[in-house]
């Protein structure tokens, strides 16, 4: 664990790889719609900030054909992983070694910046948003996947994962001093920057939205990959962790079950040349 990234354990777990994969398959088919509102130029210059192994960086490469994308992430494994897997997208597609921190993209250097899945897990994200902003250029759009683990609602059976989550995610956001409540605040972060048009809307994956087993799959590689460290840092052990999490998987299996979370998907523009 490290002052800016104390999550790179769970980050760099294999957990993680399947986690990102099932993400991407559950978001993506309701997301796309909203980037086909962005008024991007012919031949966009597209970043994805922290693309871990590629599935959306290839996604959007293959939404605009005619972009140049490049996506950045810290852990060379990932960035291998996703060289391997998107070589046919290359080189319009690219991946780079670079801290979301301190990128060495020059500004004003985007027409789209895109930062899903990493707000959460990382300290001091207004300063990542200000260096997206740095990158981005006037006229410009941001759009973010925040997450928010306030937003997840499962039936309760034996263990009631209301409980697990109203305990879990405040402890967790303390011993890590990051924001797993960003979603409902990087509103107010947008709007102190003065951004424009700051929209929210929301993926809702669900066992009506999304297929059973891609949803299991999320909760099961967050129990994989967060148990240990939940035991460590909340006041639930690492054991209780894992039955809560096989509880809510086995809750969305279940084919009279239900269980939902609401994805905040936020987007800005950077104020134009005009209006600064």
């Amino acid at each position: 664990m490290t002052d800016l990234n104390p999550q790179a354990k769970q980050m760099a777990d294999e957990s993680m790889v399947r986690n990102l994969d099932a993400q991407a398959r559950a978001i993506w088919p309701q997301e796309i719609r909203l980037f086909h509102r962005y008024a991007l130029p012919a031949e966009p210059r597209i970043l994805d900030a922290g693309c871990g192994t590629g599935e959306v960086s290839s996604r959007l490469a293959e939404l605009f054909p005619r972009a140049q994308v490049v996506g950045v992430d810290i852990f060379d494994h990932h960035l291998d992983l996703a060289r391997s897997r998107y070589a046919s997208l290359a080189p319009r597609l690219t991946f780079e070694h670079q801290s979301v921190f301190e990128l060495r993209a020059a500004d004003r250097s985007f027409d789209l910046t895109v930062c899903r899945h990493v707000l959460h897990s990382i300290p001091y994200p207004e300063r990542v948003i200000a260096e997206l902003v740095r990158v981005t250029r006037p006229g410009g759009y941001l759009h973010f996947i925040p997450e928010d683990y306030g937003m997840l609602h499962f039936q309760p059976a034996k263990l009631d994962p209301a409980d697990f989550w109203h305990t879990v995610a405040p402890a967790f956001s303390a011993g890590t001093k990051t924001d797993l409540f960003i979603g409902r605040n990087i509103f107010g972060i947008l709007a102190a920057m003065k951004m424009e048009e700051i929209a929210v809307d929301y993926v809702i994956l669900d066992t009506l939205r999304v297929p059973r087993e891609t949803f299991a799959a999320i909760l099961e590689a967050w129990r994989d990959g967060y148990s240990e460290s939940i035991g460590q840092l909340a006041s639930i052990t690492r054991e209780s962790a894992v039955a809560y999490f096989d509880q809510m998987a086995a809750n969305i299996r279940n084919p009279n079950g239900y269980a939902v979370w609401m994805v905040p998907v936020v987007s800005a523009r950077i104020p134009s040349a005009d209006s600064q």
